[in-house]
């Protein structure tokens, strides 16, 4: 019988494939996983909203607006449950907003690159949010309760978002000819940042085993990328886009497409903060989070003076 206190009763938990509560027993590195893994998704989900926010004044038709609209709130309200999700883990969203604006957190490295035409918002729709779909319809199961419930919601308002991306595509490669070639532009720019986003391949990624044996992750980032990858190449032949990979081919025998190594050094520098955005997007988050620490401030007001009165009725 083990001790419920002990990393091997733990373990057996994870193993039965039970969920492991906030004040459950875990051990010291499941908590730092989760936190790190949860903060940066939650940052992820923030920044993410900076590429897309740059062409709301500048939507094709006001019914594209307000589907940007809607899905630029969703992905503020995904960052919301993601940091509440990870604040059950003991650390508050101060520190989370403060390791991020220091440069100490890190997030997806895709949103580091810029959204130059409206193509480029397909493109995110599409491959981005597909590629984060892929990686969330798994953590749906992770290991981690309040993680896997906040993930079922994400994962619903995520497909939406893909579909989104995906019509704009599909009406670009149906337009005129400078319609097509600004979609196939934006497909070669933003195909191998999105393959990149499954991380390093599992024989250089330090976390992934420890992940994988805890159940924070159900699949490894290789086998998460062959998924999308699947996915994704005959929905880009379907609308008649060009996949930039020459070497691409399906394997007949497994069902899967091979394609080309993928330029880790890129991903590295873009990680390392040398991305083409890397500055503009932190600057901008440090920016309007100083000038809305009033609001902040005001609503702590107004809770504080409530709490008060109920505090005097009782």
């Amino acid at each position: 019988m083990h001790n419920e206190h002990s990393d091997a009763h733990f373990q057996l938990r994870i193993d039965n494939g039970e969920h492991i509560e906030a004040k459950d027993y875990m051990p010291d590195a499941y908590r730092k996983h989760l936190i790190r893994q949860m903060s940066q998704h939650a940052h992820s989900e923030v920044i993410g909203m900076q590429p897309e926010g740059n062409w709301i004044t500048r939507a094709p038709s006001l019914r594209a607006k307000q589907i940007l609209l809607a899905k630029i709130q969703d992905e503020g309200g995904h960052g919301l449950y993601l940091y509440s999700a990870a604040e059950t883990l003991g650390v508050s969203r101060v520190e989370f907003i403060e390791q991020l604006q220091s440069g100490k957190a890190k997030y997806s490295s895709i949103f580091n690159y810029p959204s130059l035409n409206w193509a480029d918002i397909g493109a995110i729709g599409w491959l981005v949010d597909g590629a984060a779909i892929v990686n969330q319809v798994s953590l749906q199961r992770t290991s981690y309760g309040p993680y896997s419930r906040a993930m079922v919601r994400i994962c619903k308002e995520e497909s939406f978002h893909q579909r989104q991306g995906y019509e704009i595509m599909a009406k670009m490669m149906k337009g005129t000819k400078d319609q097509q070639a600004m979609a196939q532009d934006a497909m070669n720019r933003w195909w191998w940042p999105s393959l990149m986003m499954f991380g390093p391949h599992d024989t250089d990624s330090p976390n992934s085993s420890n992940a994988v044996k805890w159940k924070i992750k159900r699949e490894t980032n290789d086998e998460l990328r062959q998924k999308f990858i699947d996915k994704t190449i005959p929905q880009a032949e379907l609308i008649g886009l060009t996949v930039p990979d020459k070497n691409f081919k399906l394997d007949e025998k497994t069902g899967h497409y091979k394609i080309s190594e993928i330029n880790w050094d890129e991903f590295h520098r873009v990680i390392e903060g040398h991305g083409p955005c890397n500055k503009q997007r932190l600057d901008h988050h440090i920016k309007y989070h100083q000038e809305g620490e009033w609001v902040r401030e005001a609503a702590l007001a107004y809770k504080q003076k409530h709490l008060k009165k109920e505090l005097q009725t009782v």
